[in-house]
């Protein structure tokens, strides 16, 4: 039987104490010190207890293992500070059943674990293979006392044996509590059996690394050495010297530049060549050459966005007005960016006229991320090797034009801006449009090769970014790379805030002015941008008002004045005449003349479609330079109105008795596109029936042989057109009803907008009869009106 009873116990941090074992123990807790001095009192003997986490300072009834050792103090000796250093000598496990007080010391009530003390052949054996394993494991580390292993070796208990080798074991805290809770020798002999055999098992893997680091070390020694002997040979000698020191130095760069694995293979291959190569050699300058690309690549230096979305937003303000669709994508990037801290560059390709700004976009972008700007243009450019560079066997060889802008960046991941994508050319040298398929591809550009290195260079986390006047010369495949973005021509409305926010101002400064010199209306802009520029950008505009500032500027030096006002009657003594018109609205309503809308590269401008009548057999004569689908718009209006003559009150024969003859002014400018159809379908209804047409009423709209009026293009611009040419009603086919949101407010208000789908509704509109008699005396009252017809 067991037997039971209630002595105060001592929770032990990180320690497992084993019977038969001696240990000194620090006691400094208080409820530590309160047992020991318990335990004084009375006949010396404590329970010894682990605590399940060492780091508890104040421990539960929870925190404590359930199996722990019953201990005789043998000596107690005071410390500094108020603590105890205790001599204690285990004398038996014990079962912790209940804990009696926690406060203000632990007391348990406990009952003795005994161990079956007959020896049996199974506990034998068991000893014996302990045995071997411990006295192998303590030859092979050392650390084990000769004496320690003297007394192993002569004890008979099993118990005792187990207990006194797994206390000599560097052993987990739980492996030694799982030990302790072992009933019975054999199971304890058994745990220690498996435990010294993983313990050897690690010993003979440390002692296979310790030969091998051992070795390594030993042939850099080796290594180093024989260079110094070397090194020493040659100065006796005279020769050799400095191609020495500069293998040293570029070991040393190449060892400072932390380079990925591949490439310092490959570097360090390449110097060990040179190494063995006579100084003389022609190839030695190629090697040198390609190892200062390989240390001038920035392999792993990377530069921190600007994450900051407000601040980014009011850069890119600052320096652009418009643009907002670019603007909105790289706000976009740089949120996501934010959000996953990992993320493909995007590539960008920005289409769009010349002089909207394209080029100074990407720039803008660069200074927003806090990124390096790399640009390369590629107008013109037709070898292959221009992009992937020469191989080395050729004389002169360099890498391409991309890792040659990566060296100049000194960063991973730049703004990198290929301008004029599409005026590349392909001759027998290669596509270079093909070559740039790879880097402009996120799935293969964090492995690019060029022919020149033959080594992956990752371009994945530069933010390419494209531009180009025709998206029909880029190749199909690069386009299907990169994500196209529109940027249109800037509207007059646009062209003088620019003028006023950044060119001004930009002016100002290259001439040496200030406000106080000289001063430009918004009326005179808006007046020099209509009769002295016709431009989709602004750099024509930059340039007149440059010209009138070098003319002040030199008026202010010759002191012939202090301060000029530019205005519009004295516009002519900077910049001459006007060279160009624009488009009005007709003075009075005519037959037979309808005004259409024209979408063009500078912006849209008003058409004027003129239809004239004459005695023949139905001849169809179309002048103004044409193109073919305009002329096939004006053959469907006319089959259209020849199918409905009846109904529009027309002679059923007008087309064996006359001939038509429609013309459309400003002859020597190329025009096509079918958005005149409803115009030409009007002006010949009008002039048939000699019924006039509203002057102040504008239409576009592509025709069908049903009457069926379908959308057009380039909306926002010929609403533009209109209102500058002082229309007031603007008949639209309504499916273009979303491109209204487009419109400037201040446009919407002053006109009215009427959406038809058929040409019908458009006759009502646009030709006087007595219903739209009375808009005629108050047209100027209208505005900000939409109706659906």
């Amino acid at each position: 039987m067991n037997e039971k009873m209630e002595l105060p116990m001592l929770p032990l941090r990180g320690v497992v104490v084993f019977p038969r074992v001696v240990i000194h123990l620090d006691v400094g807790r208080e409820s530590s010190l309160n047992a020991l001095n318990e335990a004084m009192l009375g006949d010396s003997l404590i329970v010894l207890v682990a605590q399940k986490e060492a780091k508890i300072e104040d421990p539960g009834e929870g925190d404590l293992n359930s199996v722990g050792t019953i201990a005789t103090i043998k000596q107690v000796l005071k410390l500094p500070g108020g603590s105890n250093r205790i001599l204690v000598e285990g004398t038996g496990r014990v079962r912790i059943n209940r804990i009696v007080v926690s406060k203000p010391f632990f007391s348990a009530e406990v009952e003795r674990l005994l161990d079956d003390e007959l020896k049996t052949i199974e506990t034998e054996a068991f000893m014996r293979a302990v045995l071997t394993q411990f006295e192998e494991y303590a030859r092979q580390t050392k650390k084990i006392p000769p004496e320690a292993m003297d007394s192993i070796t002569s004890i008979e208990e099993p118990g005792m044996f187990a207990d006194i080798i797994a206390s000599h074991l560097p052993l987990r805290l739980e492996q030694k509590q799982e030990i302790l809770e072992a009933l019975g020798a054999v199971e304890r002999l058994d745990k220690l059996a498996r435990i010294l055999n993983y313990e050897m098992e690690v010993l003979e893997l440390e002692k296979k690394i310790s030969l091998r680091v051992r070795k390594q070390m030993e042939k850099t020694q080796k290594e180093y050495y024989l260079r110094e002997q070397v090194r020493a040979i040659q100065k006796e000698l005279g020769d050799g010297d400095d191609r020495l020191a500069e293998v040293e130095e570029y070991r040393d760069k190449l060892m400072k530049a932390k380079l990925p694995e591949e490439v310092e293979k490959k570097a360090l291959k390449e110097l060990e060549r040179l190494e063995k190569m006579p100084p003389a050699a022609a190839e030695a300058v190629v090697i040198r050459t390609y190892l200062d690309w390989i240390l001038e690549l920035p392999w792993s230096v990377i530069t921190e966005d600007q994450l900051e979305l407000d601040l980014v937003e009011e850069i890119l303000d600052a320096d652009h007005f418009g643009l907002e669709k670019v603007k909105e994508r790289i706000i976009e990037y740089l949120a996501v960016q934010r959000l996953t801290r990992k993320i493909k560059g995007p590539i960008l390709c920005l289409i769009g006229p010349p002089g909207v700004g394209k080029t100074s976009l990407a720039r803008s972008i660069a200074r927003a991320l806090q990124r390096k700007f790399v640009r390369i243009s590629l107008g013109g450019v037709r070898d292959e090797a221009e992009i992937r560079g020469h191989r080395r066997t050729y004389v002169g060889a360099l890498p391409g034009r991309i890792l040659q802008g990566m060296r100049q960046a000194k960063s991973r991941n730049p703004v990198f801006l290929l301008d004029e994508v599409d005026k590349m050319s392909t001759d027998f040298r290669g596509d270079p449009s093909a070559a740039l398929l790879e880097v402009l591809d996120p799935e293969q550009n964090n492995t690019f090769s060029d022919h020149y290195l033959e080594i992956p260079f990752d371009l994945s986390q530069v933010m390419f970014i494209t531009t180009a006047n025709n998206r029909f010369s880029i190749p199909q495949p690069l386009l299907d790379r990169m994500e196209a973005i529109n940027i249109p021509g800037y509207t007059e409305e646009e062209k003088v805030r620019i003028a006023q926010r950044h060119l001004i101002p930009k002016q100002l400064e290259e001439n040496g002015l200030s406000a106080e010199f000289i001063r430009i209306s918004e009326g005179t802009l808006r007046h020099i941008v209509r009769e002295y520029t016709r431009e989709a950008g602004v750099r024509n505009l930059e340039r007149e008002i440059a010209n009138i500032y070098r003319k002040t500027a030199r008026d202010v030096v010759k002191k012939k004045t202090l301060r000029v006002t530019v205005t519009r009657s004295n516009l002519h003594k900077f910049l001459g005449p006007p060279r160009y018109r624009f488009g009005l609205a007709e003075k009075e309503n005519e037959i037979g003349v309808a005004t259409g809308v024209a979408w063009t590269e500078t912006g849209g401008d008003l058409l004027a479609i003129e239809v004239t009548l004459m005695k023949g057999k139905g001849k169809l004569t179309l002048t103004g330079k044409l193109g073919d689908v305009m002329q096939e718009s004006a053959q469907a209006a006319l089959s259209y109105i020849r199918s409905r003559a009846v109904s529009l009150a027309i002679n059923e024969n007008f087309y064996e008795e006359q001939d038509v003859h429609i013309h459309v002014p400003e002859g020597a400018i190329p025009k096509d596109g079918p958005s005149a159809g409803v115009t030409i379908a009007t002006a010949l209804v009008s002039a048939l029936t000699q019924i006039p047409i509203l002057r102040h009423v504008a239409m576009t709209g592509e025709i069908t042989l049903r009457g069926r009026v379908l959308p057009v293009g380039g909306v926002k611009e010929k609403v533009l057109a209109a209102h500058r040419a002082g229309i007031k009603t603007m008949l639209l086919p309504a499916n273009n009803k979303k491109d209204l949101a487009e419109i400037p407010g201040n446009v919407r208000r002053r006109m009215e907008f009427v959406l038809v789908d058929h040409l019908d509704q458009i006759l009502e509109k646009a030709l006087v009869n007595e219903k739209n008699k009375e808009d005629l005396k108050d047209e100027d009252k209208k505005g900000g009106v939409l109706q659906v017809c």
